[in-house]
């Protein structure tokens, strides 16, 4: 996939988090989480700015999805508990399933295509594709893009309309 279905992707994997985060906290908090999942959902493409790193290799494992959910986990801990310890912990666990799971939204999205990942190199080369369409399909990225933006913007109005 392309930055729009890539984009589209973390936000359909988001979606769950912008609900808890509106409910709990407001509309912005999840908007905001958004912002921050779409604007890492190319993280894992930054291989092919790197020299001697290989493009689909280790930044699109999942070894590389749960340090970025570590970094992630930590600056949501560090942010909710300026305001109480549970909150820190609940903020953290949030952020680390949302920084992970980008990108894991991310490598799912790339499974999609006839080249597929290797989500478990270097300990298994196991290559997992669907080969459902090209990455460059600009009606798959587009629908990507749209589904995600539809399916996020439900969950945090959804999340925001709970009695909490």
């Amino acid at each position: 996939m392309h930055q729009k279905g890539h984009i589209g992707a973390s936000l359909l994997v988001y979606a769950p988090f912008g609900f808890v985060l509106s409910a709990l906290t407001s509309v912005e908090m999840a908007f905001i989480g958004a912002a921050a999942v779409g604007s890492m959902a190319m993280v894992p493409d930054l291989d092919m700015k790197v020299p001697l790193v290989k493009h689909r290799g280790i930044t699109h494992t999942v070894w590389f999805a749960l340090v970025v959910g570590a970094v992630f986990g930590l600056t949501g801990a560090l942010l909710g508990i300026q305001e109480s310890i549970l909150r820190g912990v609940l903020f953290g666990l949030l952020a680390f399933g949302f920084g992970t799971l980008t990108i894991i939204s991310h490598l799912l999205a790339d499974a999609l295509t006839p080249m597929g990942v290797e989500p478990f190199a270097p300990l298994r080369d196991d290559n997992y594709t669907l080969d459902l369409f090209k990455a460059a399909n600009p009606i798959a990225n587009y629908a990507m893009l749209g589904l995600g933006g539809i399916v996020v913007a439900a969950a945090v109005v959804a999340g925001a309309a709970l009695p909490v």
